[in-house]
This record gives C-alpha cells, sequence and structure tokens, in this order.
C-alpha cells in the first residue's frame, strides 16, 4: 500500500472517529429514550386495563382501546427515537399520511367494519352470549372482533357477519328481555268444539312447568280458513327453554287432541303482529 493510500485511509479513520464522539451523545440518549420508552409504555399498557377492569368496562372493548393505545404510544415513541437521531421527521410525516391515504381508500370496505365494529361496542346492540336475529341468520354470539361479529348457529354452524351491514342493518335480540313467546298454530277441521280445544291447550301449557305464570299464556282463534280453524297458541318462557318447551308443547296438545278424536292439520308457525 502506497504512503498516499495509508495517509488518507487513517485520515478517513480520524474523521469517523470524530464524527462518532461527536454523534455519540445523541445516539446514546435516542436508545435510552427507545428502551426506557418501551417499559414505559407496557407499564401504561398494563395500568389502563387493569383499570378498565376495575370500572368493569366491555371486555370487548376494554382490549380494542388498549390495543389502539399501545400503537399510538408506540408510533410516538418511534417518532420521538428518529427524532433524537437527527432525522429530519417532517417528510417521514408526510410519507406516512400518503401512504395511510392510500392504504385507506383501498380498503374502504374494512374502514366500513371496522366503523361499524366500533358502533356496535360503544352502543352494544348485543353483547357476546345474545341470540340474535340479522342478515336472514339466527345465532348465539360468541365473539364481537372489530371487523366482523361471530355467530354460533343452533346446529353449530360458525357463521362470520361483517360488522358493517351489521351495525347499519336491522338487528333482533332475543336476549336482553329474557324470556321469549313461542308463536305456534294448530290447523283443526270445523268439526272441533272450539272452546274445548282451548280449554285442552290451556291446560297443556298450565301443566307445563316450564310455562310463564306471568306473562300468561294465551290460545286464541286466528283465523278461519276455507278448510281449517287456525287455533293460535302463545305461551311464554325463559330464553333459554325456548327449545325444549316449543317441542313439549306440540307434542303434548297433539296426544291431548288425539284423545279427544280431535282432527289436527299440519301445523305451521305464527306471525306474530
Amino acid at each position: 500500500m502506497k504512503p498516499l493510500e495509508i495517509s488518507s485511509l487513517g485520515q478517513y479513520i480520524r474523521e469517523f472517529v470524530k464524527v462518532l464522539i461527536d454523534y455519540s451523545p445523541k445516539l446514546i440518549s435516542a436508545f435510552l429514550i427507545l428502551f426506557i420508552g418501551l417499559y414505559a409504555i407496557r407499564f401504561i399498557n398494563r395500568l389502563v386495563k387493569k383499570i378498565m377492569v376495575q370500572r368493569e368496562l366491555d371486555p370487548t372493548l376494554s382490549k380494542f382501546l388498549a390495543d389502539i393505545l399501545l400503537w399510538i404510544l408506540r408510533v410516538l415513541l418511534f417518532v420521538t427515537f428518529i427524532s433524537k437521531l437527527g432525522i429530519e421527521t417532517s417528510s417521514f410525516v408526510a410519507i406516512l399520511g400518503a401512504a395511510g391515504l392510500a392504504v385507506g381508500l383501498s380498503l374502504q370496505g374494512s374502514l366500513s367494519n371496522f366503523a361499524g365494529g366500533m358502533l356496535i361496542i360503544l352502543f352494544k346492540p348485543f353483547r357476546v352470549g345474545d341470540t340474535i336475529e340479522a342478515q336472514n341468520v339466527t345465532g348465539t354470539v360468541c365473539e364481537i372482533q372489530i371487523f366482523v361479529t361471530k355467530l354460533i348457529s343452533a346446529n353449530n354452524q360458525t357463521i362470520l357477519i361483517p360488522n358493517g351491514i351489521l351495525s347499519n342493518g336491522i338487528i333482533t335480540n332475543f336476549s336482553v328481555a329474557g324470556m321469549r313467546r313461542i308463536d305456534l298454530v294448530f290447523s283443526l277441521s270445523y268439526d272441533t268444539d272450539i272452546k274445548l280445544a282451548k280449554d285442552m291447550v290451556l291446560q297443556v301449557m298450565e301443566n307445563h312447568p316450564l310455562v310463564l305464570k306471568n306473562p300468561e299464556p294465551i290460545v286464541a282463534v286466528k283465523a278461519l280458513t276455507d278448510n281449517a280453524i287456525h287455533l293460535a297458541i302463545r305461551p311464554w318462557t325463559n330464553n333459554e327453554n325456548f327449545g325444549a318447551v316449543s317441542s313439549d308443547i306440540l307434542e303434548n296438545c297433539k296426544a291431548a287432541f288425539d284423545n279427544a278424536g280431535i282432527s289436527v292439520q299440519p301445523f305451521v308457525r305464527d306471525n306474530p303482529k
């Protein structure tokens, strides 16, 4: 190696050492801020979660708010870190904003579902464990996520409904009141003694231990068609007993009618008004 090249290399090394010495305070302080900031973020996140648990906030809302706070603090820490290193942050923020706009435009549907999830979590039209009907499906809510709501149907199928259309559609919540009315219709022949049939149905409902006494069960003539008398049967029961009571009432009424010699045609479900 020539003396000139050795001299140039030595000069580069001296300049590098000088720059490193001059820049080291910024570097050390930046990494101190990074490590202390990460520890502080974890501490704040745990503290916020503990406060929300003490205030008995909805678990889904608590997790969502904690995650949002976590990422906001991480972004602020990253901006502070690169700023402390001497990197210009204005251009970085502009690039980040442009990227966010592009992503937002390409994910309009997802953002709609995100907004719908926020509305569901905040206004609580239903909770985990509620049985609901929405978008022509019925099931029990097992999880409310940010973008979708997960239902489990009566035959154990998993149904995912996007929160955007769910929050803007009609939702029937069967669990809020704690009890439901069962709406059934028996079609009887015109030879039937209506009073006798009504008394028999009332007796069946009154004898069932899961049929509520208040509100009282109702049996009434719903319609007179060309071929049959439609008898509406409307007992009340708790939500968890709805299926069992529906089946029992149908079976017991059919047995009572058979014993009395009353002709029963295929029943249809009532459409309550």
